[in-house]
């Protein structure tokens, strides 16, 4: 049995995005930027997943970039607000993603900027005390980048509250919301953000290809240079199928957000209960196991195993099929540990084993019932 519980490191294709993309690439092969048929119909196709996407979170189509995925859209923004809109300082948080922070150090070494980073407490919210804090304290030209969901421990930003709070001491605001998009409803005209980053495999469309958000008329210059691809900022051959194919996967999510929301809170939910009764001590990380302050998608749990054994747990569970992550996906394969859990945990904590489960419309509460049984197995050998 093949179970697959790391939604949040990537989702699988829908099928009709695997038909989207396979359709592009036999039939609608031709350079975009050929004024041939060829290049006309290519170029027409992202043209038309432009406006599907900008419509879905009600966005102009020109504030929609396409990019190679959630990094790139991360590095883009933070890169040229920096370069190009005169950004002396950013504030961010310990625990985002390290698209975001490995960026703000290279940009502390480009060009010298001041970094600066809002509190987090135990359970990993950000500390919006502080934040207002360090906005009021310096008139500096300022951005914060903070992300919507928390990769690893599933906590959600209150991107309105925090968006007006920049605002209002005029700084710029920018979040990566990778893991948010098709998960959640946007209203970009309404909610008060800059810029902001999304990744279509983290919502079943494929890897490789993202987009940014650039609010209309942010003074934002090239990033990537060569043609005049992307309204020029991003030169480059667009990958036409992938592009359709996260027009089509982002289409579907939000077409099915209600009935798979609710389908995967009940996986969610149920897991949760299961977890509390093997291991009644079980630590959870982060807000994970708070309804109303995570998402729906995620639980990063600590569980009191002896460390000698757990070094095996990871193991075990592959062996009987089962796929989740010690945290980030981008972490998995570093030896450092999770900088998100190392910012949270107590000491004790710390010594537990941490697994991060995340579900998608595709699992079920059987799923979770083989996984509890697993869990048993382990304990009791």
């Amino acid at each position: 049995m093949s179970i697959y519980f790391d939604n949040a490191a990537t989702t699988p294709p829908r099928k009709e995005v695997i038909a989207s993309i396979a359709h592009v690439m036999e039939e609608c092969f031709g350079n975009p930027s050929s004024t041939h048929s060829f290049g006309r119909t290519a170029k027409t196709h992202i043209e038309t997943a432009r406006k599907t996407i900008a419509q879905l979170i009600n966005a102009m189509p020109q504030e929609i970039i396409f990019t190679s995925g959630g990094t790139e859209s991360d590095n883009m923004i933070l890169h040229c607000a920096v370069k190009d809109l005169g950004v002396q300082r950013i504030i961010s948080s310990r625990i985002e993603h390290h698209a975001v922070l490995h960026a703000l150090e290279a940009l502390q070494q480009l060009f010298k900027i001041k970094v600066e980073y809002a509190d987090t407490d135990s359970d990993g919210r950000v500390d919006l005390v502080h934040l207002e804090y360090l906005l009021k304290e310096d008139s500096t030209k300022t951005l914060v980048t903070l992300m919507h969901v928390n990769n690893e421990i599933g906590n959600m930003l209150d991107l309105n509250l925090v968006g007006t709070l920049c605002h209002q001491y005029k700084a710029l605001f920018h979040s990566d919301a990778v893991q948010g998009i098709g998960h959640f409803p946007f209203d970009l005209k309404e909610l008060p953000v800059d810029f902001l980053s999304a990744a279509a495999h983290k919502f079943h469309g494929p890897k490789g290809v993202g987009f940014s958000f650039i609010r209309k008329n942010s003074g934002l210059q090239p990033f990537i240079h060569g043609g005049s691809q992307e309204r020029g900022l991003r030169a480059g051959t667009e990958s036409v199928h992938n592009i359709v194919g996260m027009s089509t996967a982002l289409e579907i999510a939000y077409k099915n957000l209600e009935t798979e929301q609710k389908k995967i809170l009940e996986v969610k939910t149920y897991f949760i209960s299961q977890i509390k009764k093997l291991f009644p001590e079980v630590k959870f990380n982060g807000l994970c196991s708070d309804m109303e302050k995570s998402t729906y998608t995620v639980v990063n749990v600590a569980l009191p195993i002896p460390k000698e054994k757990a070094l095996l747990l990871d193991f075990h569970l592959d062996l009987n099929g089962i796929a989740c992550s010690k945290g980030s996906a981008c972490q998995s394969g570093s030896q450092g540990g999770s900088h998100v859990l190392n910012a949270l945990q107590s000491e004790t904590h710390k010594e537990w084993p941490s697994l991060r489960f995340s579900f998608s419309a595709l699992n079920t509460t059987q799923e979770v019932d083989h996984l509890i049984q697993v869990f048993k197995e382990f304990v009791s050998e």
